[in-house]
């Protein structure tokens, strides 16, 4: 079996992202998808916000009947 050297120096990807992570080492492909993951993670956050208020406003109006 042959191991290719380039593959065994490079640090294993990560799957997120750590919020003041060294970017330095990333190549502009996953600086990409770096965004686009942050990007899915804000939205999600914002849905979560909404619904949230949606509920908070749907209980303040029931008890103030």
């Amino acid at each position: 079996m042959v191991f290719d050297s380039s593959e065994e120096a490079r640090p294993p990807r990560l799957v997120g992202h750590e919020i003041g992570q060294d970017l330095s080492t990333l190549s502009i492909d996953e600086i990409g998808e770096r965004i686009e993951l942050l990007n899915a993670e804000i939205a999600r956050l914002e849905s979560a916000r909404g619904a949230k208020s949606s509920s908070l406003k749907a209980a303040d109006a029931f008890f103030k009947l």
